[in-house]
């Protein structure tokens, strides 16, 4: 029998890697997008043959139980969020209802409709925020430091509620940072990228960045998305921290992809510019993924030299092609 994902956020970066990954594996793939006046379909464009588009909205409970009514989901993927950190200060109330309660609503869909559809929560290191141990595993208390972060621990929570109240087979995955050529330009990974591919391109000058010291666990999105299929294919549900164990400044990042592209020395073009550092900085985060390595299995493939490389070439590629 073929299974039916249902993918919310299916246009972002997690969404298009989990798209190739369950359409590789066999399954009918159904993507929940809202209704929006701009094409949003730039990370799925490729796989619009192979997938099914529904509409339904995050912020309105009747559409999201009519999408899981009509869709009949085996598995449920939330991965829809406001989930830009900086815009969660400009915007607060609307990050908690997109992210908390609209993981919430999706919750209460798939109880409503069929209590055995498997769910899955997209988690986040920010959660852990300022860091009560360093590396943070599933049992580090956590401590958000931005209104993004506070949302994920409301959607962190409410999934295992569901999970302990209505016997769901609901899982959250406390992903750490995850990075691809796929990610949206508002981030500081594929703004340095996209800036270093200007700069080699002769487009630009400088590239101006906040806080060069804050230190992340990266890895690569493709390998992250592996992880969430693999939680909902378990024996019984349960949280998996899913990272690298390594961690990085900023300043390294920034050195790696200058490099990368030939570029030598980051430090004649980078500028700090105060703008672009948060109200509340969260300096430290490395994951412990041991328990999803022993229980699924589970280890990054790509190494963060590799993926900066990726991103940087991806970028140039990109950016030439747009100016020829």
């Amino acid at each position: 029998m073929q299974k039916t994902a249902l993918i919310t956020g299916i246009t972002g970066q997690d969404g298009s890697y989990l798209a190739e990954l369950l359409l590789a594996q066999g399954y009918r793939v159904v993507g929940m997008t809202r209704r929006t006046s701009t094409d949003v379909h730039e990370r799925i464009q490729h796989l619009v043959e192979d997938i099914e588009i529904v509409s339904g909205d995050l912020l309105d409970q009747t559409s999201m139980t009519k999408v899981v009514q009509t869709v009949r989901p085996d598995e449920v993927y939330n991965l829809a969020a406001q989930s830009f950190v900086p815009t969660s200060w400009d915007q607060p109330v609307l990050t908690g209802e997109f992210t908390a309660l609209g993981a919430t609503r999706v919750l209460e869909a798939v109880r409503a409709v069929d209590p055995a559809i498997r769910f899955y929560q997209a988690s986040s290191s920010e959660m852990f925020g300022k860091v009560t141990e360093v590396p943070q595993r599933e049992t580090t208390s956590f401590y958000p430091r931005s209104p993004y972060g506070v949302a994920k621990v409301y959607g962190h929570w409410i999934t295992v509620n569901y999970r302990e109240s209505y016997d769901m087979y609901a899982c959250s995955g406390i992903l750490f940072n995850h990075e691809s050529p796929r990610r949206g330009k508002e981030f500081v990974t594929r703004k340095i990228t996209d800036g270093v591919a200007r700069i080699k391109l002769g487009l630009a000058k400088e590239l101006r960045l906040g806080n060069l010291d804050a230190k992340r666990d990266w890895g690569f999105a493709g390998d992250y998305v592996r992880a969430m299929w693999l939680m909902l294919q378990q024996g019984h549900p349960d949280d998996y921290v899913i990272a690298t164990g390594r961690t990085h400044k900023v300043s390294d990042f920034v050195r790696i992809a200058f490099e990368a592209a030939g570029l030598g020395s980051y430090e004649p073009y980078v500028v700090v510019d105060p703008r672009f550092v948060r109200p509340a900085e969260v300096d430290l985060l490395i994951g412990d993924p041991s328990k999803a390595k022993r229980e699924l299995g589970w280890e990054p493939e790509v190494s963060f030299e590799d993926l900066v490389a990726m991103m940087v070439a991806a970028d140039i590629d990109r950016v030439a092609a747009a100016h020829r």
